[in-house]
């Protein structure tokens, strides 16, 4: 006889959408239950996912500089050599050290952790199966689900792990890839074939789309195309992979460009075509929860209620950009709404981040979105190659560019290409929260030298052509 047991939120999912709420929701005097299916708390991002990337991002970044750059600086350092089972083993420590920190921040707020599958019985009870006998069911008022989302796969080009793989097995390869493959000019594709650029392999990114990272700005965009080709990554638009088969120790793939078609092999192929929410096996069909079968989001309210009372979701299992930052922001708002308070989350200023190098930082309109609304608009810009901080750190590549309305002067979208602009798009958002002018930006002291100099400059720009120019 299952053991049951009575919450009032229970959350399926415990990764950056769910722990957040787990934790928002005690501290409003909430009883509250986790579910989790893996061992280790933090979900995709922290475990497969944004924390092992942006580690070896950073690592491989350091092995780049100190075979390219050092010397630059008048740093001599002799030959330098890769040791990728030490640099994989200080990934595996980063992930570790946060995921306890997760149980930790959890426990400490009293939060009950159960780990196990979870499948929706009923709108307010919640069967959890650890094991073929060990089972338990919950009860709550209310279900939050955070289950997160999976890589899409490519009819064809079935992952097996070894050869044809996902961003999981990319993070955790034994050897660096003579030729790696990788199919998508996203975000995903982009920062991983990075990250085996720089540790020696060569890569090739195929893209369908006539641009990679197809939602950036369109001049950021092409800017970013420039400066990877430079650092020697080969990218294909256009590009289809009409058929993949695995033999030995390659991928034998055949490529379409246009009427044209041609055999490439490769040692590894990177399939990073998107992601789709997680939701098998929660038994949101049984239960009636409408979903999206074009996308498989589930659709829900302004509250993050489904079709069925007392069933939320959030994160990637609903609509819009699926990031980390995005569900943490939903899940405080689902869970403040449900304690009878105001949540909110303002999805015109989610900021974007490409961690690549130079990064690339948005939020807001890009230039082409305000020409198909017909807005009238100004843009300024400004160089990183006419900041002291750059010229000082030898990182001059990109500009920061913003847009703003011409008629009211308010900041509309904020475009960042260079060093460091994975923190420089903060001050944009918060910018853009407030309601702030260009001329807000422009008057606003910044520090000297520092890259953000080259926002204060952009902002300038971007008076030149609005209500303020006479």
């Amino acid at each position: 006889m299952a053991k049951t047991e009575r919450f009032d939120l229970v959350i399926v999912g415990a990764g950056p959408g769910g722990y957040v709420a787990a934790v928002r929701a005690a501290q409003l005097g909430l009883k509250v239950a986790c579910i989790e299916k893996e061992k280790r708390l933090g979900g995709v991002c922290l475990n497969v996912g944004c924390i092992p990337s942006k580690a070896l991002l950073d690592s491989s970044e350091y092995y780049h500089l100190a075979k390219e750059h050092f010397a630059g600086h008048g740093i001599q350092t002799g030959k330098v050599k890769l040791d990728l089972p030490s640099m994989m083993a200080r990934k595996d420590k980063v992930v570790e050290d946060l995921t306890a920190n997760v149980r930790k921040l959890l426990e400490g707020n009293k939060v009950e952790i159960f780990h196990g599958t979870a499948q929706l019985m009923e709108p307010h009870r919640v069967s959890v199966a650890a094991g073929k006998k060990d089972s338990r069911d919950i009860e709550a008022d209310a279900v939050l689900l955070a289950t997160g989302s999976k890589p899409v796969s490519v009819p064809g080009l079935d992952f097996d792990g070894e050869r044809i793989i996902d961003s999981s097995d990319a993070l955790a390869l034994g050897e660096v890839p003579k030729h790696l493959g990788v199919v998508g000019g996203g975000y995903i594709g982009l920062e991983l074939g990075s990250v085996w650029l720089r540790l020696g392999a060569k890569v090739t990114v195929i893209e369908m789309l006539p641009k990679i990272a197809s939602l950036l700005d369109g001049q950021v965009a092409r800017r970013l195309d420039n400066l990877l080709r430079r650092q020697g990554m080969e990218i294909r638009t256009q590009t289809k992979v009409s058929e993949a088969r695995v033999s030995g120790k390659t991928v034998e793939v055949t490529l379409a460009t246009g009427d044209k078609t041609e055999s490439v092999s490769y040692d590894r192929l990177l399939v990073a075509v998107g992601r789709r929410p997680l939701t098998e096996g929660l038994g949101l069909e049984a239960l009636g929860v409408d979903v999206d079968p074009k996308t498989g989001c589930i659709r829900v309210d302004d509250a993050y209620q489904t079709s069925v009372p007392g069933i939320y979701a959030i994160g990637d299992l609903i609509d819009g950009p699926m990031l980390a930052h995005k569900a943490s922001a939903e899940g405080i708002a689902a869970v403040e709404k449900l304690a009878g308070r105001h949540g909110e989350v303002n999805y015109d200023t989610i900021p974007s981040i490409v961690y690549t190098w130079p990064e690339v930082a948005s939020v807001g309109l890009t230039e082409e979105q305000v020409k198909e609304r017909d807005i009238p608009y100004c843009t300024g810009s400004y160089p990183f190659s006419g900041t002291g901080r750059a010229r000082c750190m030898g990182e001059t590549d990109g500009f920061v560019k913003l847009v703003v309305h011409s008629e009211t002067d308010q900041i509309l979208g904020a475009h960042i290409i260079g060093p460091r602009a994975s923190d420089m798009i903060a001050e944009c958002v918060l910018a853009m929260e407030f309601g702030a002018s260009s001329e807000d930006i422009a008057r606003t002291v910044h520090g000297h030298p520092t890259f953000s100099e080259a926002l204060m400059e952009a902002a300038m720009g971007a008076r030149e052509c609005s209500i303020y120019a006479s």
